[in-house]
This record gives structure tokens, sequence and C-alpha cells, in this order.
């Protein structure tokens, strides 16, 4: 009758081989007990061995026996030997499962052939872990978004009874969409009257873009960061006053606070140096913009 040997998953290398270490404990005629001495000798080998991993632990048998028997009186070593490593030194989950197998020769003295084979990886190694069992990752692709249909016009009923039509900007609310964390969008057209925080009546619009963008993707985090021209001091601390203006109207619809964040940087960060040249450059130094936190 054949010997069994218990794997269920054949993984062979000769990269393992050259990595792995291995420590083997051996068993009286149909017996899944060890005996003292091996027992002491398993003891001996967890003292000396608490920073390196097991990653798989195969039991054998000798020819005696039917392949039935032989394969759960194998099973019954395996899990004798895991009772008293567990807890005592790191294992695989699936050190059942993985087997160097074909590692094994059969000796003609059966005395060495009714083991359980303990393989290990030294803690030197363990850095390399998958590379040494020859364990590839699955590379996982990105999802890619597929561009949502956003409304190209909106209309809002104004306190007095009133309704404004405001045209948005599709192009500008896919792309704040499809941002990534880190990118930074400038709202353009977001115009505020002379040295306040109230934004004119005709730049609404900008708002409600920003808005349907955040209704629509819930995964969509920002932080609203205000700037200004001219002078290089923000005395009013104007720049976040109009940053914390559009965080309220986007939170006063429905966003969660969590969010939106807002700061203002004041004239720190110009994108043309003060004193600006011309209006031109007071205009694109005069701006808010967005920073995508998370997308």
């Amino acid at each position: 009758m054949k010997s069994v040997i218990i794997w269920l998953l054949f993984l062979f290398t000769n990269q393992f081989i050259a990595a792995q270490e291995q420590s083997s404990y051996y068993f009286d005629t149909n017996k899944f007990e060890l005996k003292s001495t091996e027992i002491q000798k398993l003891n001996d080998w967890i003292s000396k061995n608490h920073e390196v991993k097991i990653v798989a632990i195969n039991g054998y048998t000798d020819e005696d026996g039917t392949i039935g028997f032989n394969d759960t009186l194998a099973q019954k070593r395996v899990d004798f030997i895991y009772k008293l490593v567990k807890d005592k030194v790191k294992i695989r989950d699936d050190f059942k499962t993985r087997s160097f197998g074909k590692l094994h020769q059969q000796s003609d003295n059966k005395a060495e052939n009714r083991r359980v084979t303990i393989y290990y990886i030294e803690a030197k190694d363990l850095a390399k872990e998958d590379e040494i069992l020859g364990i590839k990752k699955e590379e996982i692709a990105p999802k890619s978004k597929s561009k949502k249909q956003f409304p190209e016009a909106i209309v809002i009923e104004n306190p007095n009874g009133t309704e404004s039509a405001f045209e948005l900007n599709v192009e500008f609310m896919q792309q704040v969409d499809a941002a990534k964390p880190g990118e930074k969008l400038k709202l353009e057209n977001l115009n505020f009257q002379l040295n306040t925080f109230a934004i004119v009546n005709e730049s609404r619009g900008k708002l409600y873009e920003l808005l349907i963008v955040m209704q629509q993707n819930p995964e969509l985090s920002i932080d609203i960061q205000g700037h200004l021209c001219c002078m290089p001091t923000d005395r009013t601390n104007l720049s976040t006053q109009r940053a914390k203006a559009i965080s309220q109207f986007l939170r006063m619809n429905g966003i969660e606070n969590s969010r939106v964040t807002y700061q203002g940087f004041g004239s720190s960060q110009p994108i043309y140096p003060l004193p600006e040249k011309n209006e031109e450059e007071r205009a694109a130094n005069r701006r808010v913009e967005i920073e995508i936190i998370k997308n």
C-alpha cells in the first residue's frame, strides 16, 4: 500500500526550497500524539523561533494501513502539532492547505516517514513572504468612473416667489466629479459684491454646479479656499468669509459638514505677484478654489 501525504495545494518552487526552513517531529506507528521526547524537541524549537512564521504543517505516514486510515492519521498528526504551536508562533491562515509535499521522499526506514514537518520562514525573510511562496498579488484595476449626466440649466424659486434660471457648466461639473484627491479647481466666474462675502446674483449658478455634483457624488469631500488680490494683508479676514459663505450654502442644502471645510489665504498665494500690473492679474488673484480631499 502506498504511503499517504496530506496536501491540498501543490506549490513548489526552487526559490522556496532555497528560502524555506523546516523542522520534523516523529510519531510511533498508528499514533497521532508525540511521545515526550519529541514534545520536548518541539518545545525547544518553539522557544528558539518566536519570530519566525509557519507557512505549512504537513503530515506524513508510512506504507502500513489503508489510504483512508492514513489520510485521517496524517491529518490528526497535523492537528496535534498545531495545538502545540498555536499562539506561540505566527502561522499563516492557510497553513493546512499549503503543501510542500513534493519535498517528501520515502525513506527505507519507516519510522522516518511517520512524521509532521513544519515549514517556516525566518524573521529576516518575512518581508519577502509572498515572493518566497510564489504568491502573486492580484492587481486590482482602478474603477473607472462613468461620466455622470448633469443638467445644463437649473431654475430656482426665489424667496419673493419669482424664479431665476441659471445655465450650468456641465464640463466643469464633470471635471469636479472625476477629480482626484489633491487636485485644485478654480470656481470661474464666481463674483462677490465689492469688499463683501455676498455673492452676486449672476454667480449663484456656480454654487448650484458645486451642490449638484456633491449631491450626486456622496464620496466627494472638498476644501474651499479663498484668495484675495491687491492688498498684502487680509485685515477683515475677507478671504475666509467668502470661502465660509460657499461652505454654508452647501451645508444649508443638505451636504454633510464632514464633507466640506474652508479656509482663507488672503493674498499669500497669488498667481501674479503683488502689486498686480492690471485688472486681469487682479482678477486672477481674486479667486475661490476647491481642493479635492476625498473622491
